[in-house]
């Protein structure tokens, strides 16, 4: 194949779609390693770092203006040595240049573009160049000359300041604490802070936190609905009320918006209007899992079937489009697409857009009621903001977009409900089929351990949440009607592939990612917080007790990877890689959970599970933890939601703990543990025990006696016995789900009275 190209680098032997898209550039590409390393320092050359990932648009386009071009690859090949990375492959090279663009500039993303030192260090950088000189600003060929005549006359100031910014990145950013624990006021302080600047910032008419570009951000979805439930157990309801309901109406606003694929399922990237219409079209796994498991909150709050709905359409389409032979979850979907098959240039949502006369061909009789319902125009719709169209990119073309209520349609045509429901998921499944013919974007088939984690928690979450639904629920395309508990078969799949490919079962370590092997690069916090988090939800919602056992395993090789023992808190990577110049403690919640945010929850599950000493270290670590975090908690709460909802967690007198035991394999113990998890609490701690099960039986009576003996206590053949326990008193045994239901929902005060 190769001989068909006129131009191949060193990136086609590499795994990562991203490198691979550049295998056949005229740049002399080099992956990220000693041998580009030796090479720039043979030359005496400055390194020129690009960095990126395979969905990227700006990535695409700068490929395509600068990278193609042989005259821009001739300067980089004689002046430089040029490295691609991959950021989902490499989140720890892209954490250190990210990290240097954004202090210096004010500003950073995709495509990162840095020139280093031979030995790493930072010379200047930016993001996205256009190939030539333009509005004022200088284009990517002058940069070239520019960093080149630097290099030539001012190499040692250059190598100074690099040396300097890193050393001040590494102090800002490796925060320690001599306390080993927040201040008694801070959770609660800080807790309110963020719900207040969330509310602050809350667009009552279209839904959501924030201003145009916007993104979903599942954290701040978490911290107001953590927030209203802590108000409405302080008897405080009318607050509680307010923050409940900013949440349900930002929801349903994204879910009828188009960063929702109305057609195909799932939610696209972010929207680049206000009124979540017009999307950035591509497609992330961290996303999915996030969104699913808000809508299934949501759910859980309201019992209303629009989110379980929607959190369904979400692993429908994971389910559908997302999941590899051996139960793997892939990471991405591209943002562009050919618009017809051959096409030499992709577009831009080009897979998603329609214009009228194709949904009129296509729907016939019924195109008129779906034209109404999704907004679509013959001169297209892309017309509700300034901001949705401002190049007229999608001039004709509509992007489905619900606007009208549905009762309001139906009666209009004369239909019931159900009628009408079933008329449009019909449609959608024809528009669907058609779709399935055009050139499809590329897939970005990396499994990424943390993605991954995500995704498991919200498949495990859904088989038991989703039993909540009310017999004969309807279910209409791209929804296929899935039975809750194939849910968790799709989670246990997924940590089985981990546990298989990526999971070294004699050193306990796991890798970052795969594509057709295992990666180079070894998993990084955020590897093993977001599974771990996904272990405890597979357990929790009723997977075996081996997914317990992997968790605290992963949880001593995190601490002793990663942890800061002296001063307090997890850094990004283990530091055994020398290439990567700084070792930081995260906590930006932002698109993705901060790893020290979901290792601080982490923690606190695993404390409220096992006993004595294990117990009191995990919960000596997350106090530590939050303790590096103060000043952040205090000063910048709206940055950290997910470590808000943590600080507050370890403050909570007593987490209330439900107790299952029986035989795992009747009806009843599925029924009680539907029941279990039926209601919103995020203080809340599930264990299941079957006192048949030597294997289990065994783990309890090591790390938690009382748990065993509880099992022995109330073990009665061919009954499911269920306690609820809360400040050292549990509550009289319930031996059907109902009445455990009933039992949970009590407000605190008169739980066991």
């Amino acid at each position: 194949m190769a001989s068909s190209h006129k131009h191949t680098n060193r990136l086609a032997s590499e795994q990562s779609p991203y490198l691979l898209q550049h295998a056949h550039n005229p740049v002399d590409w080099y992956p990220w390693g000693q041998e580009a390393f030796a090479e720039a320092r043979r030359r005496d050359a400055p390194i020129f770092l690009s960095i990126g990932y395979s969905t990227c648009h700006w990535c695409h386009v700068m490929e395509v203006e600068s990278f193609e071009d042989e005259a821009v690859a001739n300067l980089l090949n004689d002046w430089f040595v040029s490295i691609k990375v991959d950021r989902e492959e490499r989140p720890d090279v892209d954490k250190v240049y990210m990290s240097y663009v954004q202090a210096l500039y004010g500003g950073g993303g995709w495509p990162l573009s840095v020139f280093l030192s031979p030995d790493l260090k930072p010379l200047m950088g930016g993001t996205y160049f256009p190939p030539d000189d333009k509005y004022g600003r200088p284009g990517f060929k002058t940069i070239l000359r520019k960093v080149k005549e630097a290099w030539d006359s001012k190499r040692d100031m250059l190598i100074k300041s690099g040396s300097y910014a890193i050393e001040q990145l590494s102090e800002a950013m490796s925060a320690s604490s001599d306390s080993d624990k927040l201040p008694d006021g801070v959770p609660a302080e800080a807790i309110h802070l963020c719900s207040e600047q969330l509310s602050g910032s809350y667009d009552s008419k279209f839904g959501g936190f924030g201003s145009a570009p916007k993104f979903p951000r599942p954290v701040e979805v978490n911290l107001m609905l953590y927030h209203s439930k802590k108000l409405e157990n302080m008897g405080k309801l009318d607050g509680a009320d307010g923050s409940k309901k900013m949440v349900l109406f930002s929801l349903q606003c994204m879910a009828k918006g188009g960063i929702h694929d109305h057609i195909g399922g799932g939610f696209h990237r972010y929207s680049v209007d206000e009124c979540w219409h017009v999307p950035h079209f591509e497609k992330m796994l961290y996303d999915q899992g996030q969104l699913a498991n808000v809508y299934l909150d949501a759910f859980s709050i309201t019992k209303d079937t629009f989110y379980s709905y929607i959190s369904r359409d979400i692993l429908d389409y994971l389910r559908r489009d997302m999941i590899g032979p051996e139960g793997e979850i892939f990471s991405a979907e591209d943002a562009d697409s050919a618009e017809t098959e051959g096409a030499a240039r992709k577009k831009e949502g080009a897979f998603y857009i329609w214009t009228s006369k194709e949904v009129e061909d296509i729907l016939g009789e019924h195109a008129a009621l779906f034209e109404e319902h999704y907004y679509i125009k013959q001169p297209g719709n892309c017309d509700l903001s300034g901001m949705s169209d401002p190049h007229d990119e999608f001039k004709g073309k509509n992007v489905l977009i619900e606007r009208k209520e549905s009762s309001e349609i139906a009666s209009k045509y004369g239909m019931s409900g159900e009628t009408y429901q079933g008329i449009l998921g019909e449609c959608r499944r024809k528009l669907f089929e058609v779709r399935s013919r055009r050139p499809k974007p590329h897939l970005d088939d990396k499994v990424i351990v943390s993605w991954n984690g995500l995704a498991i928690s919200a498949f495990a979450r859904a088989s038991k949440i989703l039993e909540g639904e009310p017999e004969g629920t309807k279910f209409y395309f791209p929804v296929v009607g899935t039975e809750p508990k194939e849910y968790m078969r799709i989670a246990e799949r997924a940590a089985f592939f981990i546990r298989n490919q990526l999971y070294n079962v004699e050193t306990h370590r796991l890798h970052h990612s795969f594509r057709r092997s295992p990666s180079k690069a070894p998993g990084f916090l955020d590897d093993y917080a977001f599974l771990i988090s996904g272990l405890l939800d597979l357990y929790e919602f009723g997977g075996g007790i081996n997914w317990l056992i992997w968790a605290i395993e992963l949880q001593e090789t995190q601490d002793a990877l990663f942890l800061d023992r002296d001063g307090g808190g997890y850094f990004n990577n283990t530091g055994e890689d020398s290439s990567v110049l700084l070792r930081v403690k995260e906590d930006h919640d932002g698109a993705e959970p901060s790893g020290n945010s979901i290792s601080a929850i982490n923690l606190i599950r695993l404390a409220c599970m096992v006993a004595g000493s294990k117990a009191e270290h995990y919960k000596k670590n997350a106090e530590h933890l939050l303790a590096v975090f103060e000043k952040r908690l205090k000063d910048m709460a709206m940055a950290v939601p997910l470590m808000c909802c943590a600080a507050d967690m370890l403050r909570v007198p007593s987490r209330k703990e439900v107790v299952v035991v029986g035989e795992r394999t009747s009806k009843e113990f599925e029924h009680m543990l539907a029941a279990a998890h039926a209601l919103y609490d995020p203080n809340r701690t599930v264990i299941h025990i079957d006192p048949n099960n030597k294997e289990e039986m065994e783990f309890w009576e090591v790390n938690n006696s009382n748990i065993a003996l509880m099992a022995k206590n109330n073990y009665a053949v061919n009954k499911v016995v269920a306690l609820v326990c809360q400040n050292f008193t549990c509550s009289p045994p319930v031996t059907d789900h109902a009445s455990l239901e009933a039992l949970l929902s009590k407000k605190p005060s008169s739980s066991f009275t």
